[in-house]
């Protein structure tokens, strides 16, 4: 699948946080534009504190399995 709006990178701190938590897979498995959308929702905060407080509602969402960006979201049944 590819993107058509531009990729957002993984800052090291993210990456960090997915693997202390061990949510890096959880990650991972999730569609890419959620993926690339929390990278740049995280990125684009102007405040240390707004993007400490974004990763860490995404970290809760991966931690949860379910929910994306404050909306309803389940994985798709396999």
């Amino acid at each position: 699948m590819s993107l058509t709006r531009p990729r957002n990178p993984m800052p090291d701190d993210v990456a960090a946080a997915l693997a202390q938590r061990g949510l890096r897979d959880a990650f991972d498995a999730r569609p890419a534009y959620q993926r690339n959308d929390w990278l740049g929702w995280i990125a684009r905060a102007k405040r240390e504190e707004t993007r400490q407080r974004r990763m860490e509602k995404m970290l809760a969402e991966l931690a949860q399995g379910h929910g994306y960006m404050g909306m309803e979201w389940q994985p798709p049944s396999r």
